[in-house]
Parts: structure tokens; C-alpha cells; sequence
């Protein structure tokens, strides 16, 4: 289990520097309230970003992408609701979306990393 959580953490790390470096601000990381956990959220103009990060080895157990169904796209929209309920004055004015990032290689410093803009909502 570490193992796991390690990775995911290393991946999580990985699309914050991908999300810095391509000029978002990072607004929160792992943020959580009794819905659960919010990755990562970023902002960028007028777009305040929640982001889903799903890190694999392979895609042997499917594309990362995959794991975000509609249900979870559902909670990730209840779990953004509840981060604007608390920071209003970082949204005011902005519009709200959910991304996804998938890193798929052994290494999450060096995986391949694919950044979906605005999931469908479910």
C-alpha cells in the first residue's frame, strides 16, 4: 500500500510542476472536507481549475482516464462545489472546471503525462 501511495503522491507532484510551469497558479493541494479529497486546484485568468490525478505503472489495468467515470466526475463537481463554498474570494468571477492528468510510466518524474481540459460533466 505505501508503494501505491507513494506513486500517487510522486504523480500528484509531477502535474503540480506541469501545471506551474505552463503559468497556473497552485491554489490548494490534497485539499479535503468530509466529501473526501480534491488532487489538486489551480487557476489560470479566468479559470479556476480542480484537478483529478490518476498515476499507473502501465496501462496493463487500463488507461488512468478510465477511472474517472461518471460517478466520480459527479463527486469531483460535489468536492469542487464544496472548495468554492470555502474560498469564494479566490472564484469570484471566474469559471469553474475539472481537469484530468494521467501519468502513465514506471517513474512518475519521467511518465508519460496527458492533461484532458474541462472532463464532461456526468
Amino acid at each position: 500500500m505505501a508503494q501505491k501511495d507513494a506513486l500517487g503522491r510522486d504523480g500528484e507532484d509531477r502535474a503540480a510542476r506541469y501545471f506551474h510551469d505552463s503559468g497556473y497558479a497552485i491554489l490548494a493541494r490534497n485539499w479535503r472536507c468530509r466529501a473526501g479529497e480534491i488532487d489538486l486546484v489551480v487557476a489560470n485568468g479566468d479559470s479556476i481549475v480542480v484537478v483529478e490525478v490518476k498515476t499507473r505503472r502501465g496501462e496493463g489495468f487500463g488507461h488512468p482516464f478510465e477511472a474517472i467515470d461518471a460517478r466520480k466526475r459527479a463527486r469531483l463537481w460535489r468536492l469542487a462545489a464544496a472548495w468554492t463554498a470555502e474560498n469564494r474570494a479566490s472564484v469570484q468571477g471566474r469559471r469553474l472546471r475539472i481537469d484530468a492528468v494521467g501519468l502513465i510510466g514506471p517513474d512518475p518524474r519521467t511518465a508519460r503525462l496527458e492533461h484532458i481540459v474541462d472532463v464532461e460533466v456526468p
